[in-house]
């Protein structure tokens, strides 16, 4: 029976690997189709600066006109607020330097999907006990506050959430300013602070590194959200309708929602159409958010690990991967994006770190269940014991498919996010020497998104001087820049 076995896998095992090879090609971007994607995006940041009905990157001016100019000096506060975690800093400036204090609070579940209100005082009572703890009783410091979701902003200090993302689904809040919702938490719990900026993540992290970096020009997000922001000329901004002194003004592109349809439907036609796979089509059904974060969802964190899963079960499902078992793959979001990271570093030649979460993941399993039947001499009785035992075979074929949809996957997102680069790269004419800020996790601990981009960007603008470069802690730091960069010109303005 083995040997009949052996024979027809070996039969089959190059129409298996056809097979494969067929499921991940649909992954694999080609320069024709980056060179596509960038110029789509090209066209939508166009119009989203023109105007804001039916565009769906939404291209938001930040009221942000300046980078640091090293001048900057005094105590500032920052609050980071964008994903699972938020965070209270103190940032002290002086030439170009800068001292940081800092606290992290988990933000339970029940928080981020209840009221508004509570929320709010969530965060304020946060910022209390960092005021206590760090003896700033007293003291009315300048606060910049990271708010790392879709805002239209209507001043520096104000700004209207337009979405929840990322899991947020707080009450009463979208469609409201968040800064007098933030406000009235402080008064609440008498915590005295000036609110002098309304910052989002990228704005941030483009700030941290224009801090020693007067060429940065650009901010990317690659973490479990994607975004990018970038100064633009003020002129090319025909939608902006306030004070036009300044040269340019950074926009907040919001470009996770490229691809998406005219009105976010499910069902509805983007940019992107032609690129997504089956299971981009799947993911997006499945979520919270159908129709919407299409960009996002193909890049991100938070999203990578579970197109791996619907890649790896639908190859089980189909006898092409783990002996069609599914083990714990049936489960939403059981393979983790932090997955991919640690099976690419992994060896090729033993995949330690492959092995131990397929095992985690009961993948491939095996029963198998023996009978044994005993009689006992000079009697006609018998005796029947049956065994089963269960447990995992992991093979090196199961090893090399999973690296290769982890590769397939994570290359296909970072061609994307490289496109999306040269997009705002040539769209202001940085292609030279422009310096792009890059905070995230994806982007830190991804032993090839970084190395990719720069391929794909050196692709479709050969010769450029393009710099990706890490910013450390933008949402954090970079809120506290803000604010003191709108310190310092307001000064400058006399006002």
């Amino acid at each position: 029976a083995y040997d009949e076995k052996f024979r027809f896998l070996l039969s089959t095992l190059q129409k298996k690997d056809m097979s494969v090879r067929e499921t991940l090609a649909a992954f694999d971007l080609s320069v024709a189709q980056t060179t596509k994607i960038k110029n789509l995006m090209q066209d939508e940041m166009r119009e989203g600066l023109e105007h804001d009905k039916g565009c769906v990157l939404k291209m938001l001016p930040t009221y942000v006109h300046a980078i640091p100019d090293g001048t900057e000096s005094g105590d500032f506060l920052a609050l980071d607020l964008g994903g699972t975690n938020f965070r209270v800093l103190k940032v002290t400036l002086e030439n170009k330097t800068y001292k940081q204090e800092e606290t992290k609070a988990s933000l339970p579940n029940e928080v981020m999907t209840t009221t508004g209100e509570r929320l709010f005082n969530h965060i304020a009572e946060q910022v209390a006990e960092f005021s206590k703890t760090h003896n700033l009783g007293g003291q009315t410091l300048p606060l910049g506050f990271t708010f790392s979701f879709p805002v239209e902003q209507l001043s520096l200090t104000s700004g209207k959430l337009i979405k929840w993302t990322k899991k947020f689904t707080a009450s009463g809040v979208e469609g409201q300013d968040v800064i007098p919702l933030l406000k009235k938490a402080f008064e609440s719990k008498n915590v005295k602070v000036d609110v002098v900026a309304l910052v989002n993540d990228t704005v941030g992290t483009m700030m941290a590194r224009a801090l020693v970096d007067s060429k940065c020009c650009a901010g990317l997000i690659l973490g479990t959200g994607t975004n990018a922001c970038y100064m633009e000329k003020l002129s090319d901004v025909k939608k902006w309708t306030g004070d036009r002194t300044h040269e340019g003004i950074i926009v907040n592109m919001e470009w996770g929602a490229f691809g998406d349809g005219p009105n976010g439907g499910v069902n509805e036609s983007g940019a992107l159409e032609e690129f997504l796979t089956s299971y981009d089509r799947q993911l997006d059904r499945d979520s919270p958010n159908g129709g919407h974060q299409r960009y996002e969802k193909m890049i991100s964190g938070m999203y990578l690990g579970e197109i791996v899963r619907l890649v790896l079960l639908d190859l089980a499902g189909r006898g092409l991967a783990f002996g069609g078992h599914a083990g714990m793959l049936y489960r939403r979001g059981s393979f983790e994006s932090a997955y991919l990271s640690d099976i690419e570093k992994s060896s090729n030649s033993d995949h330690a770190e492959t092995k131990k979460i397929l095992s985690n993941l009961k993948l491939p399993s095996f029963t198998t269940t023996t009978t044994v039947t005993t009689s006992t001499p000079g009697s006609t009785a018998t005796t029947t014991t049956t065994t089963t035992v269960s447990g995992t075979v992991i093979t090196p074929d199961d090893c090399d498919l999973v690296l290769n949809v982890c590769r397939a996957v994570s290359t296909r997102a970072a061609r994307l996010a490289g496109a999306g680069v040269v997009a705002i790269i040539e769209k202001i004419g940085t292609a030279a020497d422009g310096v792009v800020a890059v905070d995230g996790s994806l982007f830190q601990y991804h032993p090839h998104f970084g190395r990719i981009m720069k391929e794909t960007i050196d692709e479709l603008v050969p010769g450029n001087g393009v710099k990706l470069e890490r910013a450390e802690d933008g949402s954090g730091r970079g809120a506290a820049l803000v604010a003191a960069v709108a310190c310092r010109m307001k000064k400058e303005e006399g006002k």
